[in-house]
């Protein structure tokens, strides 16, 4: 099976108030000592990947920049790393080749660049159309500046676009969210992800908000109810207009659905390089017996600071046992919304595996969390809102029978 590629570049314009990921605002001075660690990973990528026990591929069928922003590097920069992907993997002839970009970074050479490198697919991190949320942010965009990209790029040949918004944004009302909505629909982007604002100690406005304090525009946060009312109010309303929901965060028109998003949810194989990149391979790599002690696939992760990154830490390695391989299936499963198939479980890891959930899944359709059409389960709306209880109760149910 064809791998999936990500290449993480966590430097910014600058840092949202919002973001919990590992990217920051770096010197320029930095950027050039990066990518050649991370050309240096790809091309050490199946020794990597054969120390780790996984299994190596090295057919591949998608590559997603991502970050940060990939866009603030030098176009030099950019067009190395497609370079060194080229030359250490062969890339399918259909493969998706995605990158992230801000509103406003987007320049003539940027676009020319893509154009070379065979770049087909682009996610703009818009969060809002609205102006007054965006800025309360820290984005450094206009809706205006949103349009302007959205319509270069289609005059360079790239229609296949993401539009990220956030549901529950400072000074964010249905009106505002409404707005935003139908600027995105009206766009023609043929895909959108919605996103709820995560409050969480790793962002400035999450631990402002758990503080209960007023800077970055916390005190005009929309409470839990509201957000959770505009992504219900995001998700009809995209529908209607032909985006379909197919996972907890994405909507897509028919066809434009994302590979390297799906890999995730469905357990494909892919290698990550960059700082907190992961990756997933199937166990069983050249001289390692994983497989045969009981392991069904290896995960591992890169170092979450650019320095460590930099000074080459080691990386964190997971072995993955059939019974956790178990979990990742249903609750990875569960987020696409054609949910978890049974008969495809159960072949992969026998009846008994789909009986020990049997009581978890008749309470959750009992209480209107899942539904279920035949063999296969799939999250309800409200199922989707309450996503993480969910998840719990199929993870907790293979530790009680371990």
């Amino acid at each position: 099976m064809p791998l999936g590629l990500y290449i993480s570049v966590p430097f910014c314009r600058s840092k949202c108030s919002y973001c919990n990921f590992a990217s920051d605002v770096f010197s320029r001075a930095v950027f050039h000592r990066y990518v050649d660690r991370v050309c240096s990973d790809i091309e050490r990528a199946q020794q990597t990947a054969e120390q780790m026990g996984g299994h190596f591929e090295r057919a591949v069928d998608s590559v997603y920049l991502g970050g940060g922003t990939p866009t603030v590097l030098d176009i030099t920069e950019l067009e190395r790393l497609f370079v060194t992907i080229s030359q250490n993997f062969e890339l399918q002839p259909d493969t998706e080749i995605n990158v992230e970009c801000a509103p406003g970074t987007l320049t003539a050479a940027v676009l020319e660049t893509f154009q070379r490198c065979g770049v087909n697919r682009v996610s703009l991190g818009v969060q809002s159309f609205v102006d007054i949320e965006a800025a309360s942010v820290g984005r450094l965009h206009k809706r205006a500046t949103v349009l302007d990209d959205i319509a270069r790029l289609r005059d360079a040949g790239i229609s296949n676009i993401n539009i990220d918004l956030i549901a529950g944004l400072p000074h964010q009302t249905a009106e505002s969210w409404e707005l935003s909505l139908a600027q995105a629909v009206v766009s023609g982007a043929p895909h959108a992800s919605v996103y709820m604002l995560e409050v969480d100690e790793d962002s400035r406005l999450g631990r402002e908000l758990i503080a209960g304090g007023t800077r970055y525009h916390a005190h005009f946060v929309p409470d839990d109810d509201v957000t959770a009312d505009l992504y219900l109010m995001a998700c009809k309303r995209l529908d209607a207009a032909g985006l379909k929901q197919y996972e907890i965060s994405n909507f897509a028109r028919e066809g434009h659905e994302s590979r390297h998003n799906l890999k995730y949810w469905t357990r494909q194989p892919y290698l990550g390089f960059g700082v907190d990149a992961h990756s997933m391979l199937q166990a069983g790599g050249r001289g390692h017996d994983i497989a045969d002690r009981g392991k069904e696939s290896v995960r591992f992760a890169t170092p979450e600071s650019l320095e460590a990154y930099l000074a080459a830490g080691p990386l964190k390695q997971t072995l993955v046992s059939p019974p956790a391989a178990l979990e990742e299936a249903f609750f990875l499963g569960l987020r696409v919304s054609r949910g978890v198939d049974l008969t495809q479980v159960a072949a992969e890891f026998g009846e008994e595996a789909v009986a020990e959930f049997s009581a978890t899944i008749t309470e959750f359709v009992r209480t209107g969390l899942l539904g279920r059409q035949g063999n296969a389960i799939q999250l309800t709306p409200r199922g989707r809102l309450l996503s993480n209880e969910v998840f719990e109760k199929f993870i907790s149910v293979t530790q009680e029978a371990e």
